[in-house]
């Protein structure tokens, strides 16, 4: 369900027993360690057994190739938001370098825990 580790995260910052910042550091690797899992799937469904395995057709393929060639990897910035998954599991199919996948992966989780943080800050102080 989208958002349900925002909600855990809320919940754990309400309760006050942790600080707030190990809070986006554990929840920030987890999510980060959860997409290195999704970019390696998608590394191993890439190409045309993965194709076929996902019912690609060469045309949504291509589309899909296109898209990111757009957009490149900054789009793995926007790995946070519902649908990051498919964007993370294309950047493996597509074999973007795991460097610099984890930059901007690492980038775009840290900033969305710690904006859910000052979101939670804002509402209990």
């Amino acid at each position: 369900m989208p958002f349900q580790s925002e909600v855990v995260f809320l919940a754990l910052m309400a309760q006050g027993t942790l600080s707030v910042w190990a809070l986006v550091a554990v929840a920030s690797v987890g999510n980060i360690l959860g997409s290195c899992v999704t970019y390696a799937l998608g590394r191993g469904l890439g190409g045309d057994r993965g194709a076929r395995w996902l019912g690609l057709t060469p045309e949504r393929q291509a589309k899909a190739e296109g898209w990111f060639g757009r957009w490149g990897v900054w789009a793995l910035l926007f790995s946070w938001a519902p649908g990051g998954d498919l964007i993370v599991a294309l950047s493996g199919a597509l074999r973007v370098p795991l460097p610099r996948f984890l930059v901007l992966v690492t980038i775009a989780k840290i900033a969305r825990y710690a904006v859910v943080a000052l979101i939670g800050l804002g509402i209990w102080g």
